[in-house]
């Protein structure tokens, strides 16, 4: 009789705990990355009346009669399945579509979290506003003109400069990509205006010197007398300064060098060779490239007096590929140089946060610089971690060592940017669960209400 009363008070305790848990989601219903509870059960210890005995030649078999001594709770796990994602168009807001956890850092303490609302801080810093916490990823390093991400090194906190400078560069490279007219009128009379506009055909590019000034790089080509395969280019930088640019080409150097030289072509149409204006013949295979230069105005003199000269590098293409390369084709000349690599100075605008967690500072003068990359951590078991508050989990000895990565890789989900992931919570689910641990509650409390009336009644057996 007193086994039922401790079986009821276990059963009325362990479902309270399991109402205090559904409790605890349904008021999660709406917190960004959270994740539900789930109780379960088991029976406690057994008292036994009689044990089991083995069959005999005369009797069989007989077996143990055990009296249970009410239930416990066998585990309060975490369901780390996956919330719906809900889209809020701000850049600084994270979701995980998949496995892992974003790692947040207090000093040398880590925590993890599935909740990517995350903001700057006057620093700059990338932080959970809600408690200053810093999200962790790799900063990116510039190598030889070229942003690096290293996701082998150890993550550090993500700085976004806001604001900062990306200093002007001076453009090294201009790559053509145009077609030359074979039908195009040869120029016979350099004294006819009208012939000589007829038989030239100018390309033009906007380039950048070391300060940032834009100049403009043209290039004309016009049919070489008595060659029906040949073109005479002429270059040359800001032609209406032509004083102080003083522009030469060449193959390999431009020391001496004037500013035309001949392209030549197959009879397919395709490159087959340039040739500078001192004769010199460039490569037969591959990629035929120019030196260009050109005085810098306002410049500091060189070492030894003269005008500070840049030079540049001009791709007219593969020879016999019509990929990207000028050709010569019986069909309208179309237009130019298609890439430079120059710029004038900028400062950060924005940044954009791709799939893969890296971010990318976009500036004002239309570049974009690879900044850093989120990220993100997994564990042998998700449901080994122990909830630290503010939405975060810290590490535990059944967790397993956090195996930090890059996103996409070795098990780890993809980052949407401009997402929250919402809570896993279901309100049908818990309500249902909610009127489950209610009656079970209720026959618990019957239970107790029960053996107290059979005692009652032991009691009145003497009067």
């Amino acid at each position: 009789m007193m086994r039922s009363l401790y079986s009821g008070v276990s059963g009325l305790q362990n479902h309270q705990t399991r109402m205090d848990v559904i409790g605890n989601n349904i008021s999660n219903v709406n917190t960004t990355g959270f994740k539900r509870g789930r109780v379960n059960f088991q029976d406690m210890i057994s008292q036994q009346l009689s044990g089991a005995a083995k069959p005999t030649e005369e009797l069989g078999g007989v077996n143990p009669k055990d009296v249970g001594l009410g239930m416990t709770i066998a585990s309060i796990d975490n369901v780390f399945t996956q919330g719906n994602l809900q889209s809020t168009g701000v850049s600084t807001d994270i979701a995980i579509q998949g496995n892992g956890f974003f790692i947040l850092k207090n000093g040398d303490e880590s925590f993890y979290t599935r909740n990517g609302a995350f903001g700057l801080d006057c620093d700059g810093t990338l932080v959970n506003p809600a408690n200053g916490l810093r999200v962790q990823g790799w900063m990116a390093k510039e190598i030889d003109g070229e942003m690096i991400v290293t996701t082998s090194a150890t993550p550090t906190d993500l700085k976004i400069p806001v604001g900062a400078k990306d200093p002007a560069k001076e453009t090294n490279n201009v790559n053509f990509a145009c077609n030359l007219n074979k039908n195009t009128p040869e120029i016979t009379n350099e004294n006819d205006a009208k012939m000589v506009e007829k038989g030239t055909w100018r390309t033009e590019q906007v380039i950048y010197d070391s300060f940032g000034n834009k100049h403009m790089l043209e290039v004309s080509f016009r049919r070489v007398v008595g060659n029906p395969n040949q073109w005479q280019a002429s270059v040359q930088i800001d032609p209406d300064n032509a004083d102080y640019t003083q522009t030469r080409v060449g193959l390999g150097t431009t020391d001496g060098m004037e500013n035309t030289f001949f392209v030549n072509f197959d009879n397919y149409g395709a490159l087959q060779s340039v040739t500078d204006s001192a004769g010199n013949l460039s490569n037969l295979e591959g990629q035929i490239v120019i030196q260009t230069s050109f005085a810098v105005p306002e410049s500091n003199p060189d070492e030894n007096g003269n005008p500070y000269r840049q030079t540049l590098s001009i791709n007219l293409g593969t020879i016999g590929s019509f990929e990207n390369t000028i050709t010569q084709s019986a069909s309208t000349s179309s237009t130019k140089a298609y890439y430079q690599d120059g710029y004038t100075l900028g400062y950060l605008d924005n940044f954009k946060i791709d799939s893969s967690g890296i971010i990318t500072g976009v500036y004002s003068n239309g570049t974009n610089r690879v900044i850093g990359q989120i990220a993100l951590a997994t564990f042998a078991n998700d449901c080994g971690l122990e909830k630290a508050g503010d939405n975060t989990y810290v590490e535990t000895n059944n967790s397993g060592m956090a195996r930090i990565g890059q996103s996409g890789i070795a098990g780890k989900g993809s980052l949407k940017s401009g997402c929250l992931e919402m809570s896993n919570v279901d309100l049908s689910e818990q309500m249902t669960d909610m009127i489950v641990t209610q009656r079970g509650f209720q026959s618990n409390a019957k239970t107790i209400q029960t053996a107290d009336t059979l005692l009652e009644t032991v009691l009145s057996l003497k009067r």
